[in-house]
């Protein structure tokens, strides 16, 4: 059989389960013989239609297996490390049911076929199983579930609620598939199965309200994480797949990238002219083709165009710019690599055509542990040695062939490509994690990566959004895609600034579209310009444009101090730094349906433009809380849409009242040291608290507790902010501090200036009501 034909066959066979042979609802079934066993692991019941077995992994965490055998151990799951803990759980059982209940949650399995419901401690029932079925055509898994529907990766459909469509987790540029699934509703599905999935939510001509399918699998396997809050459901999938490591400091500045700067002249000359003109700047990118033709994968940098990599690097770091390289899972037949990697079994045996430029090319097995070592062994050899500060991981879903699907027919070291395909860049960044870590142990890895599988945030790895089109539309998906990946538990994200393919800076519509995307940009994660053609620096804009991108780059630098404490509450609490609206507000209908608003931090909201030739957007206010304009000062009343200020020059932005928003001074680089007080910047209405954090910037000191933390809290009723003592400390660090303590309303450059070190201090801000 063909593999269309084979294809072809895969999916009307996964069609074909909506007709399922278990009843649609338990009530609805005839009565049936059931059996209970109770282990230390969990509990496993048996009825005529198969084997439930339920696995409390933490009160709020449970693992559930289901299939035709109770010997089944899972499916092929890289992304869980963690182990179920020692968790208090009672048993009973009624008429109808078997219940496993921990302090937070209970579990009930149907004696009639074994569906499985999920209750919160009051007994209020969050989510039921409604149908399954496991065949040789794959796995499905229903539920009786009709809430919003969020997660799933990264989608660019401008689609923030999945519900009334089908979401496909196939691996593919600008689609990553990352099978967790949150909801405002107060839980999470991580779905444990790394084949081709489809996702349909709330479709009209669905079996049930919310259906699973995978393409193969021995059965249905998924985590429940109850949170109620997001913020929790977020923290379980990390507590199960791993925490996200903390960045380098340098990471949140500005990256300056292209495809590609061809010469090593060329990729100074870009740092040494943004130094020139005072435009802040931490990172500059050698996108590929670097290598000499028909040396794809030799990992050498052409001489005649390169000649001296490491006094390139070495130039770089005196300015204080750091630089990454790209680097492909991708072999061109014929060069030493691709012969060790096929010596030593790890290289896939098909001859890919390239998608581009023309040629062919083999990929290595990331699946295999030795494949792993090896390929990262290669790029230590002869590219690490320069100095490079991190990797670019291009085409990691992988690539192939080009041909979205093409990984079902590989034998991998870990199985059939059908049944571990979506777990490629998990691996594949593991590799480089791992590699750069244990080589480079004095700085913090860095992965930017175009695919993302579930796990994938402890690599330290960044997922851009692909090869994305310079468009309006396009910048429109972009959010609801950026927060659907992050809501997926994934907290870093980036996209190209302006679009990859299109764009002349010389065109004023298309400056337009740049300046808006620019602005976007300052409140990712990752700050970042990349694209095709002459190039994205600031100097090939206008004078009117520059000025715009010059104001917006030193906001993202006063932003620092925020934007690093944040990135401290990821790593620290599971924290989320680019945050749908439900995630502070999930009890608020019209802010959990707002899908091109988020917050940027848990104190400022972004009302990003996306329409050209605007002036005036509206904004919606989330209720139960007083707002501020971040420009203006002016306070709102919240559960309102007012009309916000949108020209050229203005991106919205508004601060929740009780946050205290602590801004930098304006410099060069991430790391610029500076005399400078910080500002703290207090917006009234209600009490309010922030954690400011600080370490050495780099290095792996803040994981031994080299890091300091300073407790600033505001007291609505007294009118004072109180600065707690610094706790901790790190070397070279100054142990006091000047700030400038100043209200929302109070006009810039005033405020009560004080120092703070290791004793408390308390500003008094008598008029900050």
């Amino acid at each position: 059989m063909t593999n269309n034909l084979l294809r072809t066959a895969v999916a009307l066979a996964l069609a074909s389960l909506c007709a399922v042979s278990m009843p649609a609802r338990a009530e609805a079934a005839a009565p049936a013989a059931s059996a209970a066993v109770r282990s230390a692991s969990g509990l496993t019941v048996t009825t005529a239609q198969g084997t439930v077995r339920i696995e409390p992994w933490s009160e709020r965490i449970v693992h559930v297996l289901s299939g035709p055998a109770a010997s089944w151990d899972g499916n092929y799951n890289p992304a869980v490390i963690a182990r179920p803990g020692g968790v208090d759980w009672t048993l009973t059982e009624t008429a109808d049911y078997y219940q496993l209940a921990t302090s937070a949650l209970s579990v009930r399995v149907a004696k009639a076929w074994g569906g499985v419901s999920f209750h919160d401690a009051q007994g209020k029932q969050m989510l039921a199983e409604s149908g399954r079925d496991a065949s040789k055509a794959g796995v499905m898994q229903g539920f009786d579930y009709s809430g919003p529907v969020f997660g799933l990766g990264q989608h660019q459909n401008g689609k923030l609620d999945y519900r009334g469509t089908t979401v496909r987790l196939q691996q593919a540029n600008r689609d990553v598939a990352v099978p967790m699934l949150a909801t405002p509703e107060g839980f999470g599905i991580l779905w444990n199965n790394a084949s081709v999935t489809q996702v349909d939510a709330g479709l009209p001509a669905g079996p049930y309200p919310l259906v699973i399918r995978s393409e193969a699998g021995q059965g249905s396997d998924y985590h429940f994480i109850l949170g109620p809050e997001l913020d929790e459901v977020v923290a379980g999938y990390r507590e199960l797949t791993g925490r996200a490591p903390m960045m380098a400091r340098w990471t949140w500045g500005l990256w300056q990238s292209k495809e590609h700067y061809a010469t090593q002249a060329e990729l100074l000359d870009i740092a040494a002219r943004y130094r020139a003109m005072k435009v802040p700047l931490d990172a500059v990118v050698q996108d590929w083709q670097y290598w000499q033709p028909g040396a794809w994968g030799e990992h050498q940098m052409d001489p005649a165009r390169y000649p001296d990599p490491k006094g390139m690097l070495d130039q770089l770091h005196a300015q204080h710019v750091h630089a990454i390289l790209s680097v492909w899972a991708r072999f061109d037949a014929g060069t030493r690599n691709t012969a060790e990697l096929e010596k030593a079994g790890v290289l896939y045996p098909e001859l890919y055509n390239n998608v581009y430029p023309a040629g062919k090319g083999r990929w290595y097995d990331a699946y295999s542990p030795r494949g792993r070592q090896l390929y990262w062994e290669q790029i230590n050899r002869t590219l690490a040695p320069a100095g490079w500060d991190g990797w670019w991981l291009d085409a990691s879903e992988a690539e192939l062939g080009g041909w979205w699907g093409q990984m079902r027919d590989v034998a991998t070291a870990a199985g059939p490509g059908a049944q571990v395909y979506n777990a490629y860049p998990l691996l594949h960044t593991t590799a480089v994690f791992e590699g750069s870590t244990q080589a480079a142990p004095a700085k913090r890895p860095f992965i930017l990566t175009r695919s993302a599988y579930s796990g994938q945030q402890r690599n330290a790895a960044i997922t851009w959004s692909g090869d994305t089109m310079g468009t309006w539309d396009v910048l429109r998906a972009q959010l609801p895609a950026a927060l659907n990946f992050t809501l997926s538990g994934i907290p870093y994200w980036s996209a190209d600034i302006g679009g990859f393919f299109g764009g002349n800076p010389a065109d004023p519509e298309y400056a337009e579209l740049y300046t808006r995307w620019y602005q976007f940009g300052a409140f990712n994660p990752m700050f970042r310009v990349h694209g095709t053609g002459d190039g994205k620096e600031i100097w090939r804009f206008g004078p009117a444009t520059q000025k715009i991108l010059r104001d917006v780059t030193q906001l993202r630098y006063r932003l620092l101090p925020y934007i690093y404490s944040a990135s401290w509450d990821v790593t620290s609490r599971n924290g989320t730094m680019m945050r749908a609206l439900a995630m502070d507000f999930r009890a608020d209908a019209q802010a959990v349906a707002t899908a091109d608003q988020y917050m940027f931090g848990k104190a400022l909201m972004v009302a990003p433009v996306m329409t050209p030739h605007t002036d005036v957007r509206t904004v919606y206010l989330p209720a139960q809380n007083e707002w501020f304009d971040f420009w203006t000062g002016k306070r709102y009343a919240g559960g309102k849409v007012i009309a916000a200020k949108a020209d050229i020059a203005t991106i919205p932005l508004f601060a929740r009242a009780g946050s205290i928003l602590p801004l930098g001074p304006v410099l060069q680089y991430a790391d610029e040291p500076s005399a400078q007080p910080l500002e703290l910047r207090v917006y009234p209405g209600r009490d309010g608290s922030v954690e400011l954090y600080d370490d050495a910037g780099d290095g792996q000191g803040y994981a031994r507790g080299e890091r300091a933390t300073r407790h600033i809290t505001w007291s609505q009723a007294g009118g004072k902010l109180a600065i707690a003592p610094v706790e901790g400390g790190f070397p070279g660090m100054r142990r006091e501090q000047a700030f400038v303590v100043r209200c929302a309303a109070t006009p810039a450059g005033k405020g009560v200036h004080v120092v703070a070190g290791d004793a408390a201090v308390e500003v008094s801000l008598p008029g900050c009501r």
